[in-house]
């Protein structure tokens, strides 16, 4: 059953001299198979604004999707590197992500999850990014 969910994003990127972007939207969230589904709607504030978000979670991984303005596939699972295309207004770009932690604890009725990631675009120097995550249904 899915159910209304709040949902805070903090991200933390290299890139962005250490400053925290903080996002709290309205999305929903679910439980599908042996996943978590959280979604929600992209807003100016991220630049991505006409873009859906979903977060596919599982035990061990995340996979986060984006269609509309901005589309993108991105896989985060511990020591695994991945590699993902990101679809932008002004291009393509070839991402590959190491993630380097994955705290997951999350049920159908909202938690939290940390992502500690680098990723690099075409050979560029990694950009390191911490992401949490708060949902409440």
């Amino acid at each position: 059953m899915q159910k209304k969910a709040v949902i805070k994003i903090v991200s933390n990127a290299t890139m962005e001299h250490d400053e925290l972007i903080e996002v709290v939207t309205p999305g929903s969230l679910k439980k599908e198979n042996d996943e978590i589904v959280a979604m929600y709607k992209e807003t100016e504030i991220s630049g991505m604004s006409g873009t859906d978000t979903k977060l596919r979670i599982g035990d061990e991984y995340i996979i986060l999707e984006r269609e509309g303005t901005t589309s993108t596939k991105m896989h985060f699972e511990k020591g695994k590197p991945t590699i993902s295309l990101y679809n932008t207004p002004y291009g393509m770009l070839e991402l590959t992500i190491q993630t380097k932690k994955l705290d997951i604890d999350i049920t159908e009725d909202g938690g939290d999850v940390e992502i500690d990631y680098e990723m690099q675009v075409a050979g560029q120097p990694p950009i390191k990014t911490k992401l949490k995550l708060n949902i409440k249904a």
